[in-house]
C-alpha cells in the first residue's frame, strides 16, 4: 500500500462489557481491562511499579499486526493502581508480543472461537492502517519516523542507550511466573474501532461536538470557532487564540478530540501525538533507544482521558484508581523480534496529567 497523503487516525471505542461466562477473548481481541491474553508461546508476565514495586493492573490489550511484518503483533499496558502512582510515567509498562502463523497453529487444543468476531477484530481488518510504508514525518518528539523495514531475527542485541530512563532494568522485575497471582483486574470491556474522519463526516457528531465546543469556550473564555464538516478546516485560525489559563495545547487537545469525545485509544503508528499539555523541552532524550535492538523508537497509540470512566474493578475496586490525562506509547520503529523468543519486548510509555487537576486539588 503506498503512503498516504494524510494521516488517519484509528479511534478506539468502548463496546460493550466482557461477559467471561458467555463470551472468550484471546490474543486477537481488543480490550480493556480483564487478564491480558498473551499469544501463542509468549510467557506470562507481571511487571512491577518502578515506584512502590506492587504488581501492575492490565488496562488495555491491543491487537495491532504491521502490515510489513509477517508476525502477529500484541501490545498490553499496565498500570500500578496506586492513586499515588498512576500519573507517573515510571509506574506504568508496555509489553509488545509477537508470533508467526506457524507458531499459532502448532498441535494442541483448538483457540476457543470468539462470539462477537467482527467488533473485537476490527483493528485486524485495517490492518494496512495500522502500518507505516515510507511516512517521513516527524514524531512529534524531534525523531523522524523511518520507513518499515523487515522484522530483524538475530541472536544478540547490542546494549541499549536508554537515557535518563533504564527502562532494560525494569525487566528484571518481570515475574516469569503465571500473572494469575492476586493482582486486581479491571472490568473487561471490548473495544471497536472507526476512522477519526469517518466520525467527523456524522452530522450528529458533529452537532454534539458544536455543543461541548461551546461549553469550553464559555468555561475557558477561549474563541475556538466552528468545527466544519470536513474536520479538518480552520486550523489556522484557531491556532492564533489562547486559552484564558494560557495553555493553547491543551486548547488544541479539547478541540480534536471533541469530534469524538468518547474515544478512549487513539491509534496512529508514525503519526503525531497528541498532547494533552506541552511537552518538556527535552522530549527527544526521555524517548529511549529500543532496549531489545537499539533502534529508533517511534509513536504508535495514545490513552485518551474517556477511558479513566471505564477503569472500576472487577472485585468491588478497592484500592484500584487510574487519573492520568494520556498515556502516551513509543515502540521500536523496526518491531523488532527474534524468531521463537517468548519473552515480551518492553516499550516506552510517557504519562501526561490532565491540567484541569490542578484545579481540584
Amino acid at each position: 500500500m503506498a503512503s498516504r497523503a494524510q494521516e488517519v487516525a484509528l479511534l478506539g471505542l468502548c463496546d460493550g462489557e466482557i461477559e467471561s461466562k458467555k463470551q472468550r477473548c484471546s490474543y486477537l481481541t481488543n480490550k480493556v481491562g480483564g487478564r491480558p491474553d498473551w499469544p501463542p508461546g509468549i510467557a506470562a508476565r507481571s511487571p512491577r511499579c518502578g515506584r512502590c514495586r506492587v504488581p501492575l493492573v492490565h488496562v488495555v490489550q491491543v491487537y495491532c499486526p504491521v502490515d510489513t511484518s509477517p508476525y502477529h503483533r500484541n501490545l498490553h499496558l499496565f498500570a500500578c493502581p496506586g492513586a499515588e502512582c498512576s500519573g507517573r510515567s515510571e509506574c506504568w509498562a508496555v509489553l509488545r508480543s509477537q508470533c508467526l502463523e506457524a507458531e499459532v497453529r502448532t498441535p494442541g487444543p483448538p483457540a476457543p472461537a470468539q462470539e462477537a468476531p467482527l467488533r473485537v477484530t476490527d483493528w485486524c481488518d485495517t490492518a494496512d492502517d495500522w502500518g507505516m510504508e515510507g511516512e517521513e514525518d516527524d514524531d512529534g518528539w524531534g525523531g523522524g519516523a523511518k520507513q518499515n523495514t523487515p522484522v530483524k531475527e538475530e541472536t544478540g542485541a547490542p546494549e541499549a542507550a536508554v537515557g535518563e530512563t533504564d527502562i532494560s532494568s525494569r525487566l528484571c522485575d518481570l515475574s516469569l511466573g503465571d500473572s494469575r497471582e492476586d493482582v486486581s483486574t479491571f472490568r473487561p470491556f471490548f473495544i471497536s474501532v472507526v476512522e477519526e474522519t469517518d466520525v467527523c463526516g456524522e452530522d450528529s457528531d458533529l452537532e454534539h461536538a458544536q455543543d461541548l465546543l461551546r461549553e469550553y469556550e464559555r468555561r475557558e473564555g477561549v474563541a475556538v470557532g466552528e468545527l466544519e464538516g470536513s474536520g479538518g478546516g480552520g486550523d489556522e485560525k484557531y491556532e492564533k487564540t489562547r486559552a484564558r489559563h494560557g495553555d493553547a495545547v491543551f486548547s488544541r487537545f479539547m478541540k480534536t478530540i471533541s469530534v469524538c469525545p468518547q474515544q478512549i485509544l487513539r491509534y496512529c503508528r508514525s503519526g503525531k501525538p497528541l498532547f494533552i499539555s506541552e511537552p518538556p523541552s527535552n522530549v527527544a532524550q526521555l524517548v529511549p533507544a529500543c532496549g531489545s535492538c537499539g533502534g529508533s523508537r517511534t509513536f504508535e497509540l495514545q490513552l485518551m482521558p474517556a477511558l479513566v470512566s471505564l477503569l472500576q474493578g472487577e472485585r468491588g475496586g478497592a484500592g484500584v484508581e487510574l487519573e492520568f490525562g494520556t498515556v502516551l506509547v513509543y515502540t521500536c520503529t523496526d518491531s523488532c523480534w527474534t524468531s521463537g523468543s517468548d519473552s515480551a519486548v518492553e516499550e516506552f510509555c510517557f504519562v501526561q496529567t490532565d491540567p484541569d487537576q490542578q484545579l481540584f486539588v
